[in-house]
Parts: C-alpha cells; structure tokens; sequence
C-alpha cells in the first residue's frame, strides 16, 4: 500500500482481554478511530500483521508468506559436501525433473534431530524411494562442515543429501525461518518436511512449537501411500 496525499493509512494492533469488551486500539494517526464493535478475527491478523511489519511506513517492504502446496520451490544456493570438498549446488540442481522428500531440522547435533529426525530418513530410505522419492534431502541452517560432520557421525551413508543452508536464504525464501536466539541459537529453520515433485511442493508438513509428529518419515511413508 502506498501513501498518496489526502490519504490517511490506518492501521490497529488490538489486545484482546479475557472479556471482548476490553479491546485497546492503536491508531497511528487519529486518537478518535474506533473499531467497530465486532470486527472478524480475519480483519484482526490481518490488521495485526501489517502493524507488526511496519507496512504502513514503509510501502516497498515485502512481508515473506510460508510456502504451500503447489507453490515452485525458490531460486537459491546452498552447499553440500563433495568428493572434492564443499561446493554449491542450486536448488534447480536438486529438484527439477525430479521427485525429492525434503526434511529441515533446526539443528544438526541437537537432541530430537539426532535421536528421531535424521535417523527415521536414514532407516526408511528404501521404502521411499520404493514410492517413487529419487532424493532424500536434510536441510539444516548450519554451515556445510557441520552438516558433513553430521551426516557421517549418522551413517547416511549416501542415502541422505545434507544441505547447508549456512545463511538461511532458502529458508527465509519459504517463510520457515525460526529466532532460535532464546536458546542462544540466532536464526534456525523450523522443523518440517515436504514432497517436491519438479519444483513444485505437493505436501507439506511443518511442526508445532517443540513437537514432531508430522515431519517424520513415517509421517511421509503414510502420505505416500
């Protein structure tokens, strides 16, 4: 939204109390705005989401969406560990023409990611691929030394493509990024699997906060059947 003269932008961040009759509203420009006493929850997030990103003050921001189904997988770059040492490899390289089951942890060598994640891809492997997956990949915001490390202290032993996405850009790009700084871990990817077939995302599954159930490979085994 751009500002144009005689234009008045407005724009309500709403707390909502244990009572719908305690509302408190902010109103950037006129004390006097009121909201209408029943505005749907829609028009809330909505509302909520613009103020939270500063949209009303700088039009040209871009408010990143998380990806769906059917949504093209992003232009990007990530590294991954080769015979020769680390390298690029585009997303173009590991997803066009062909049908990849693609997994993100937020850490590599932390608990869940270890114990659960990574090793339900490894030990289902040949079921997935035995449902027409070619590429099983782990991606992890870590650098390409740490996911090498990783994926060789787990035995992926070929059955597991480990990307790092060491700056976070592919994950930015779909809208899963995680703010891990409470924990001492700066940015992260959330938890999450998806089914790309050429490019395109025809199932995803992101977890809740601290939870994995619809991530695991078996999860994806069940989809795919």
């Amino acid at each position: 939204m751009r500002r144009s003269a005689g234009m008045h932008v407005i724009c309500a961040l709403m707390v909502v109390f244990e009572s719908e009759r305690h509302i408190l509203s902010f109103h950037p420009m006129r004390k006097s705005f009121k909201w209408p006493p029943r505005l749907r929850a829609a028009n809330l997030e909505v509302c909520s989401a613009v103020f939270v990103n500063n949209s009303f003050l700088y039009p040209d921001r871009t408010v990143q969406m998380t990806i769906k189904v059917g949504d093209k997988i992003p232009e990007t770059t990530l590294m991954t560990m080769g015979a020769d040492g680390p390298g690029p490899l585009s997303t173009g390289d590991i997803f066009a023409g062909k049908t990849v089951a693609l997994f993100s942890v937020p850490g590599a060598f932390t608990p869940t990611c270890s114990a659960k994640h990574l090793p339900g891809f490894v030990e289902s492997a040949e079921q997935l691929k035995a449902k027409g997956i070619d590429t099983i990949a782990c991606i992890s915001v870590n650098d390409v030394f740490v996911m090498d490390a990783w994926g060789k202290a787990q035995g992926v032993e070929g059955n597991v493509l480990m990307l790092a996405d060491g700056n976070g850009d592919f994950t930015k790009e779909v809208g899963l990024d995680l703010d891990a700084s409470g924990f001492g871990m700066g940015q992260r990817a959330q938890r999450y699997s998806m089914v790309v077939k050429d490019g395109a995302v025809t199932h995803l599954n992101i977890e809740g906060p601290g939870d994995f159930k619809v991530s695991s490979a078996q999860y994806m085994l069940d989809q795919l059947s």
